[in-house]
Parts: C-alpha cells; structure tokens; sequence
C-alpha cells in the first residue's frame, strides 16, 4: 500500500490485492472507526480511480487508487465551544449548536454558525461556504443542516417539508403537564413588536400544528418531547405558553422561571432525505444533561 499526503483534501491509498472496498478501508485505515468509514463511503466520499463508490462490497483490483475525502477528518479535528460538527460531506454539514450564537449573521460583529463554518471551510482547504437553509434562535440549541453550495441550498429551502420528515426537540417547561400525549394547533402572526401571538382562529397569519409527548415530571417541571409538524416562528414557544407550561427560561414568553439560566429548549432529532443522494439521513443527540439533572 502507498499512501500520498499531497492532496490535503484527499488520502490516496493504492490497492496492493483484491478484495472489497470496506475490507480495503478497514485494513488501509486502521485508527479509523468501523462506523466513521462507513459514513464516509455513505457521504460519497470515497473514490475509485476517480469514481465516486457508495458501494460496501465494490470489488477492488490489484492497482487501482482508491482516494477517501479528509473532510470527515478535518471535521473530527474542528474544536469550537459553540458548535460541533455530526456529519459532513461534499454537498451538507450536520452541526449541533450550543447556546448563545446565531444561526447566521445579524450584525458586522455578531458570533453566527456560518461565519465559524465558512472559516472552518477556508482551514481545511475545502472551496465552499455555508447556506443557511433553517435556523434556530440564539438560545435554543441542537441539530441544524447547511449546504456547501447553492444548488443544494434551493433544494433544501424548495423541498424542505418532502426531505425533512422529522423534527423533534426536547423542552423543560414549568409546572407539571396534565397530559401524556396532545396536539397544539392556532394560527400565529407576528406583532410590530415582533412578538408572536396565537389565535385559535384564522388571524391572517400562519397555521401551526404541535405534537407533544411528556417523557418525565415533578410537580415543578416537565421534560416534553415537541415533534413539529409545521414550522412556524416560535411555534414551540408560543404553544408551550398557550398550554400554560412555558418553556423554561423563556424571556419574551415565559413566566420567570429559570432553573438553570438559559432557555429549556433543545432540537435533539433531525431526520431528513439527503438532498442530492436521497438517503435516509438520521441524527439524534443526547438530552442535554443539564435537562435531566431536574428530574432525578
């Protein structure tokens, strides 16, 4: 086997016997995950002199290139307290994003996700920027998606409700919900105080459909699973305030309740097709711990 370090975008592998393409990988990469080889050859990262394979058991030949893209490396080495990279591949990146910066840019100085990832871009040598295609507030955190070019970006925004086919987010709300199970629905319209209010009826703004589901419960707070049907502007927010259990740390919709300073809300399941591949594309991440401590 020969390695070449030259194309820093790539590592190129010579195959020295016949075999199959994961069989290859996982001999020709040994500190590399089972798991992370397989999602790299899933990203369309893997090529085959020249040739983009997604196929596990692709039968190699003594001399062929075999070239793996280091953007899942590059991700792996990325470090930045706001955001951690889950996904990434030559078309999207999956981040998961902590409080406290915005999704994209609102202001010459502002700290925003895609000015971290287009600089992340720039190091790692990669000649793409990012798209923003949804956003989550400034304090929510979780699960996001941006494309790395703009053909995937119209895709993302011009089918958004065909790829995306689940959402959820996790919420610590006050007070002890009554309910297992329920559906929210109101039409919401932003004021000219771009506060946003919710009418059962028609109001000329936008319908808003709300699954919930209560995981736990004291007699002071809620851990609620919120699976979003539509996606409407603070719909979380609003509905949770409609039922009487706000999200907790909720400034604008809340009721002062703050058990651990920052707004209670989380996007931990993200379940889409992948935009160009069509795969079925699922990440999940953990409750925050933070979320948990209450409930023990």
């Amino acid at each position: 086997m020969r390695t070449n370090y030259n194309d820093n975008n790539y590592l190129h592998l010579t195959v020295k016997e016949d075999k199959p393409l994961l069989e290859f990988l996982l001999d020709s990469m040994e500190n590399t995950s089972r798991t992370k080889i397989k999602s790299t050859l899933q990203g369309r990262g893997v090529k085959v002199n020249g040739k983009v394979i997604t196929q596990f058991d692709y039968p190699l030949s003594c001399g062929m290139k075999v070239a793996v893209s280091r953007s899942k490396q590059n991700a792996e080495m990325f470090k930045n307290r706001y955001i951690k990279i889950v996904y990434e591949d030559r078309y999207i990146v999956v981040v998961e994003k902590n409080v406290g910066i915005l999704s994209m840019a609102a202001g010459h100085s502002s700290l925003n996700v895609k000015t971290v990832l287009d600089s992340y871009f720039k190091t790692s040598r990669q000649k793409c920027t990012a798209h923003v295609v949804h956003r989550l507030d400034r304090d929510t955190s979780g699960l996001m998606i941006y494309a790395k070019d703009m053909q995937t970006e119209q895709i993302l925004e011009h089918e958004w409700h065909d790829i995306v086919y689940d959402r959820r987010y996790v919420a610590v709300v006050s007070g002890e919900m009554e309910d297992d199970y329920g559906t929210m629905t109101s039409w919401l319209k932003d004021n000219k105080a771009y506060i946003t209010y919710s009418s059962p009826y028609d109001n000329g703004g936008k319908y808003a459909v709300t699954h919930f589901h209560t995981l736990d419960r004291t007699t002071d707070h809620s851990l609620v699973e919120f699976r979003l049907e539509t996606g409407r502007k603070n719909q979380i927010r609003v509905h949770s305030a409609d039922m009487g259990h706000p999200v907790c740390g909720d400034i604008k919709y809340g009721n002062g309740d703050d058990p651990i300073g920052r707004l209670c809300l989380h996007a931990y399941v993200l379940c889409f097709y992948h935009p160009i591949t069509r795969r079925r594309m699922e990440f999940e991440t953990p409750i925050p711990v933070n979320f948990r401590k209450l409930f023990k």
